[in-house]
């Protein structure tokens, strides 16, 4: 195997793990042994420093790690924000559920289903991705109208809505049973 073709290896595997990877399990990934991969490497962090890359890489007892060079840091973090750590309330997954299901649906008609206001849930959804507008109602005011996006898809791992589950009659009927309870112990109060 060519030098050129063993370093492209190397850079893959190290680019791909994102962490320390042991020399040794480097030189068996390439066939070959610990003294030439580690010369290998060596080349690869000598051209890296000598065409001034963005990248770089590590040595750590015998591990290699390929990381970004120092003095990229005030760039990088100029386009890359601190990340969000989405949590999806139980009131977002209701939301999300009746968009799912009823699609294209208005804010108006998850309200009625809901039986509360979703403002709050649906610009949540919007700003994760996995809502969007989809038009409007052709009626009065023409509300906006809103489906899942590719996000929701790849989020939930799904390839269509035939995949969304279904609920069968019994079910149904148990739910339907649970609200009228519900709305039943509202008029008590």
């Amino acid at each position: 195997m060519e030098i050129k073709k063993m370093q492209g290896i190397i850079e893959a595997i190290l680019f791909t793990m994102g962490e320390s990877v042991e020399l040794g399990r480097i030189a068996s990934a390439i066939e070959h042994d610990e003294n030439t991969t580690r010369k290998l490497i060596h080349n690869m962090m000598d051209r890296y420093n000598k065409e001034d890359r963005g990248i770089r890489i590590l040595e750590m007892d015998d591990s290699f790690q390929m990381c970004t060079k120092k003095e990229a840091y005030e760039y990088l973090i100029r386009i890359a924000k601190q990340p969000k750590r989405y949590v999806l309330t139980d009131v977002m997954l209701e939301a999300l559920s009746i968009v799912a299901y009823k699609q294209p649906v208005t804010r108006l008609e998850i309200e009625k289903i809901r039986g509360v206001k979703t403002d709050h849930a649906v610009n949540k959804l919007i700003e994760y991705g996995l809502i969007e507008e989809v038009g409007r109602l052709d009626a009065p005011g023409r509300p906006l109208q809103f489906g899942t996006t590719q996000e929701f898809f790849r989020r939930f791992g799904l390839q269509s809505l035939d995949e969304l589950p279904t609920l069968d009659e019994e079910q149904i009927a148990h739910f339907k049973e649970e609200a009228e309870d519900e709305a039943q112990l509202q008029l008590d109060i």
